[in-house]
């Protein structure tokens, strides 16, 4: 994911070195691939002709990458690629890529926030869970004094250990009673 920070500008020298203007020194294709994938966005500008080349750059990166086997994109569509630059479609390609690589960071932002909590993808589960809150809600509500549903089962576990120590106590004077009562009949 790209922050909302400015690009990070890296010059490129007319001896093609590239100089990231923010440490105020130089960078390798590796160091502004590992920008990018901390999720930097980068701006690379000839620092003679002004001239943005961004894009040479990111499809050398690409092309790099393919070369040492890191293989993302398959044959066929780096074929279709290259047919759309001699064809009409031309036009509609940036767009649909565009399209499809967001509707991936949407998938993988979904997939993280549901592997977070698993059950939220269980249908239901959000219906399931306020049940539940206002079930224990209801059962404990006289118990601790407090009808709202946030106090959560933290509170409802003390209600739990409190009552569970009014009867510990509500035994004992039952057995104590019973206790007395065995003794007097004895005398």
């Amino acid at each position: 994911m790209a922050e909302t920070q400015s690009p990070l500008l890296i010059k490129r020298y007319a001896s093609r070195r590239l100089y990231n203007t923010e440490t105020s020194d130089y960078v390798t294709l590796e160091d502004i691939s590992g920008f990018i994938r901390d999720g930097r966005d980068v701006q690379i500008i000839d620092l003679k002709s002004g001239d943005d080349l961004t894009r040479q750059y990111l499809l050398q990166i690409i092309a790099e990458h393919e070369s040492r086997g890191d293989n993302v994109l398959p044959t066929n569509v780096l074929t279709d690629l290259v047919r759309s630059y001699t064809t009409n479609a031309q036009t509609m390609v940036p767009d649909f890529l565009a399209a499809s690589f967001e509707m991936l960071r949407d998938g993988q932002e979904k997939m993280v926030k549901t592997m977070a909590n698993p059950m939220s993808a269980v249908p239901g589960f959000d219906q399931i869970k306020a049940q539940q809150e206002a079930f224990l809600n209801t059962m404990m509500g006289g118990w601790s004094g407090r009808d709202e549903a946030e106090e959560g089962v933290e509170e409802a576990d003390g209600a739990r250990e409190s009552s569970d120590l009014d009867d510990i106590k509500k035994q004992l004077a039952e057995m104590q009673a019973a206790l007395s009562k065995m003794g007097k009949t004895k005398k």
